[in-house]
């Protein structure tokens, strides 16, 4: 039997009524925009047949200029015109600048510009528009200017001085005065400010703040990733000088404090190269048959003390920076690599998560608190990894065994219970002492990563529900979470549809866990076939960025309802809260201010994103340096990104991801589909699809920018047909180097 309903879900609404309901709505939200979904939903037209005629109308809709398509599948009401509005401008090199208003982009011509800068918040006016034509906005005010410098190479000449920049937002060069230059000559590397741009030279002028180096030496391209981001390539020396008064300090008064784990079994698990050592795990066998698992993580806050210099330095900083041929520490040397590493045979001061686990790695009890430990050993992953593939008999290979059965048992139950399983080899260079890179490899997480990857997850989730657990009729106190949103549902849509044309179905309307494991049985399934890339990138697109934050949302990819950051203080400033936040609440101290917590939570989650910005461009500068050596090679490779300026294709022998231009395609005209990821020819109907397998040859690296340019042929020398072969590069299935710690 039919349920009958009076309202609008349930019965079909004529197109006049529901396409006057869906512009009604739309203009009282005209702040925000919504999918199709949400505005049935809003509208309450939600059965089928309206949900297929809304989609119908949008599209008729957008084609007749009555509201506006924001991205894929999100629409908006469009702004009135000839009104005043606040918005950032955004200053491009091309000269097609813009201000964004609420998620809107509006032409700005540069004469009424009044040259604002690339984030200046500023008050225009939008002009009303012709049909057909495009609207534009006047710039009437800088409201905030944005303070920022520019990264270039200076240029001296007898009566003319300027700083060339290297800046997607600026196209001008800035005059430099002489008596501003700092000492800079031509050929140098320099950070610039404007002091002053009058509305009628076409050039700003300014002054030099820093001399890099020589363009072109290493240090000084480095250093210039940095300054572009606003991250901090030196340290101050107050700070340096405040960290080495610091003394271990590890008194019978101190240890007599804390739980004493010097007897145990306990070793460090690292990369190669790293110098500062975060975490150890301690591992013995208790009578009753189970085992027990110390997680140990370095205690940063014992030294730190908030409001001091170093902790001042750390907040702001955030995050330590990890480029390709060095790291630039959160913490001075000192402590990071010295006092709170804990380096082999030497006492540490440690905050630890403690676990009784029974065979099959169920948690039978567990706690939390301070300790003193006394490191045995170090390992490297690889030495950790010849000993799991019983290629060694090193020292602790029981407990390294144990360990590691330990924690493929607890990645089972997490992948059972719908965490997200994506797995990408990282590019790394071999470089020379010089900084130039000689060599390529590829890293890859193997069972000793792994190992130690699943008993920080363990850490963080206990130390997460320690404090977000609220017993009944408590109330919750103020923490740190790292929280991961749910996926964006048209995204996984998408994902969904282009995946069943290869025959793999997602699950995009279902619950996280089941939509989860279709994702993974995707990930599994496409393995090593000619669509792994598309796919696999597409998924991975679909997902929401994890950040920090008080208010716990959970955490999606982990399939877990409380995590937090507890294993890493020394390259984390999150970590270091959460550490005093603890200490605060087990000696009985009141809930933390909420709203400062808040801030500094999202100071750090864009401090994050800046330092991961800062990490891909200085990889894709190597890559550049590296290909220069490479040009007029031919190599093959998968289209990663498709734009309506052309295709990026990722080289399957080192992962150097280059553009063939649009405009190097011949003969014919192309025509970018962006919801189908393609270039597709108007007369040949040739099309380009994330995911074509493709051969390629390098055409142009150019440095300044950090792009290559590649020129696309095939077997038959058709320079328009793509390879659809199955195969994949020789390059991933180097040997493993070692790997940093995958941030979740």
């Amino acid at each position: 039997m039919k349920n009958k309903t009076t309202s609008a879900s349930g019965r079909r609404l004529k197109k006049a009524e529901l396409q006057n309901k869906i512009l009604d709505f739309l203009q009282k939200e005209n702040k925000q925009s919504f999918n199709y979904k949400q505005i049935a939903f809003a509208i309450d037209a939600t059965s089928p047949a309206n949900r297929n005629d809304i989609i119908n109308l949008l599209d008729d809709l957008v084609a007749a200029d009555e509201i506006l398509e924001i991205g894929i599948g999100k629409y908006k009401a469009k702004m009135n015109r000839g009104t005043e509005n606040e918005g950032i401008f955004i200053r491009r090199s091309n000269g097609k600048n813009a201000v964004l208003l609420d998620d809107e982009q509006i032409l700005v011509a540069e004469r009424n510009s009044m040259h604002a800068l690339n984030g200046d918040k500023v008050r225009v006016m939008v002009t009303a528009h012709r049909k057909g034509m495009e609207p534009e906005a006047k710039v009437l005010e800088i409201i905030e200017p944005k303070d920022q410098v520019f990264i270039g190479t200076l240029k001296v000449e007898k009566n003319y001085s300027a700083l060339v920049t290297d800046s997607k937002h600026l196209a001008a060069d800035i005059i430099i005065p002489r008596n501003k230059l700092k000492g800079g000559k031509t050929g140098d590397k320099a950070i610039a400010r404007i002091t002053v741009w009058k509305d009628d030279e076409m050039n700003p002028r300014g002054e030099v703040v820093d001399i890099l180096g020589r363009k072109g030496e290493n240090t000084a391209e480095m250093h210039a990733i940095l300054a572009e981001f606003g991250l901090p390539y030196k340290y101050p020396e107050n700070v340096e000088a405040a960290a080495n008064k610091i003394d271990a300090g590890i008194t019978p008064e101190e240890v007599a404090k804390r739980e004493d784990f010097r007897h145990v079994t306990t070793f460090t698990i690292d990369p190669r190269d790293a110098k500062d050592f975060d975490d150890a795990l301690s591992v013995r066998q208790l009578a009753n048959g189970n085992v027990e698992v110390g997680v140990h993580i370095a205690d940063v806050t014992h030294y730190v003390r908030p409001g001091s210099i170093i902790d001042k330095e750390a907040k702001e900083r955030a995050t330590s920076v990890y480029l390709v041929d060095r790291t630039i520490p959160m913490l001075p040397e000192h402590l990071s690599n010295g006092i709170c590493s804990l380096r082999p045979n030497e006492e540490k001061l440690t905050f630890s998560a403690i676990f009784e686990l029974d065979k099959d790695a169920n948690i039978v009890n567990s706690r939390i608190g301070r300790t003193v430990i006394l490191s045995d050993h170090r390992f490297t992953y690889e030495q950790a990894q010849d000993i799991i593939e019983g290629n060694s008999d090193g020292p602790f290979k029981r407990e390294v065994l144990l360990l590691d059965s330990l924690a493929k048992k607890l990645r089972k139950r997490r992948y059972d219970a719908g965490a997200l399983e994506f797995e990408r080899a990282e590019v790394r260079f071999e470089i020379d002492k010089d900084g130039k890179p000689i060599d390529v490899y590829f890293k890859e997480s193997k069972d000793a990563n792994k190992l130690i990857e699943e008993f920080m997850l363990l850490a963080n989730i206990a130390v997460a529900e320690a404090i977000g657990k609220v017993p009944k009729g408590k109330k919750a106190r103020t923490f740190v979470y790292r929280v991961h949103d749910n996926p964006d549902a048209e995204k996984l849509s998408n994902l969904s549809t282009i995946a069943a044309r290869f025959g793999y179905k997602i699950n995009a309307d279902g619950k996280p866990r089941e939509v989860n494991k279709s994702v993974n049985r995707l990930l599994k399934d496409v393995k090593g076939k000619g669509e792994e890339n598309m796919l696999s990138m597409l998924a991975i697109r679909s997902m929401a960025k994890a950040m920090y934050s008080t208010d716990n949302i959970g955490h999606y990819g982990l399939a877990s309802e409380y995590y937090t950051h507890f294993t890493s203080p020394i390259r984390r400033y999150p970590d270091m809260m959460v550490h005093r936040l603890l200490a605060r609440y087990f000696d009985g101290g009141r809930s933390a201010d909420k709203l400062k917590v808040e801030d500094q939570c999202k100071h750090s989650s864009d401090m994050e994103q800046l330092a991961a910005n800062a990490e891909r461009a200085s990889i894709r500068y190597k890559q550049v340096e590296y290909m220069q050596d490479h040009l007029g090679k031919v190599y093959e490779g998968v289209i990663s990104g498709v734009t309506e300026w052309g295709f990026y294709v990722e080289l399957d022998e080192s992962m150097c991801e280059g553009l063939v231009p649009v405009r190097d395609l011949q003969g014919d005209y192309y025509d970018y589909d962006e919801k189908n990821y393609c270039l597709t020819g108007r007369n040949h109907h040739q099309k380009y699809t994330l995911g074509d397998r493709v051969k390629v040859q390098v055409a142009r690296a150019d440095l300044d920018r950090k792009q290559l340019d590649f020129g696309l042929v095939s077997d038959e020398g058709n320079p328009n047909k793509p390879l659809r072969q199955e195969s994949r590069g020789k390059g991933r299935n180097e040997p493993h180097k070692g790997k940093r710690r995958r941030r979740r």
